[in-house]
């Protein structure tokens, strides 16, 4: 079946990673040297094998998420399975000896066409791995609308869960996009996209630091 494309639109998606520092950013210590993030787990339907790129930014504050096949839509000729996608990251942070991290916060961006009458979502959770999985945010996206989106989750410092000092463990991170035809023209397609054609569209997640050992 042929999926929807929607036209990229650059520049209102522009600087990334300057959207948004994270709490406590002028007192928590950043890890010298370069940190890396590597996909050790990879499953879903909105991000098939090798349709999802993670870089680190070169400044240690954040790393980016890179989708390259990753579309919902519901209406027109797309089947009962369409409406849903979602992606399910192992990643796995390597950091300095002594230091530790948390998500402080996800800027997650996109373009969603949808009808009068049609609605999307986008939802999203993460965790470390053999603990307890967070809450899940959903963003609510209604028609008529033809643009970028974007959503933002933010965790308050004192709600941070920070990945155990000394162990290496993987870092869930679970997306996901859902379009509703609901009163719309069931002939008219209605679709809401997470992914880039030419890396210009990421989602970005943000790092707080803390040195292990401090309070």
């Amino acid at each position: 079946m042929t999926s929807l494309r929607r036209p990229l639109i650059g520049g209102a998606v522009t600087a990334l990673l300057a959207v948004a520092a994270p709490a406590h950013a002028d007192t928590v210590p950043t890890p010298p040297g370069r940190i890396t993030v590597e996909v050790v787990g990879l499953n879903g339907s909105g991000c098939p094998q090798g349709t999802a790129d993670v870089a680190a930014a070169s400044d240690n504050t954040a790393f980016t998420v890179t989708y390259s096949d990753y579309l919902a839509q519901a209406g027109g000729a797309s089947g009962g399975t369409e409406f849903r996608k979602n992606c399910q990251l192992a990643l796995r942070v390597h950091v300095p000896q002594g230091f530790t991290y948390a998500i402080a916060r996800a800027d997650y961006r996109g373009f969603a066409h949808l009808q009068r009458g049609a609605s999307g979502q986008q939802r999203a959770n993460y965790y470390f791995q053999g603990a307890a999985q967070s809450a899940r945010t959903t963003h609510q996206f209604n028609g008529p609308r033809s643009d970028n989106w974007q959503a933002g989750d933010t965790t308050e410092y004192a709600d941070l869960v920070w990945a155990p000092c000394g162990e290496e463990r993987n870092l869930n991170v679970n997306t996901e996009l859902r379009v509703y035809a609901g009163t719309s023209n069931p002939q008219a397609p209605s679709f809401m996209s997470m992914d880039s054609t030419d890396g210009s569209v990421s989602t970005v997640y943000h790092f707080e630091w803390r040195e292990c050992g401090a309070v």
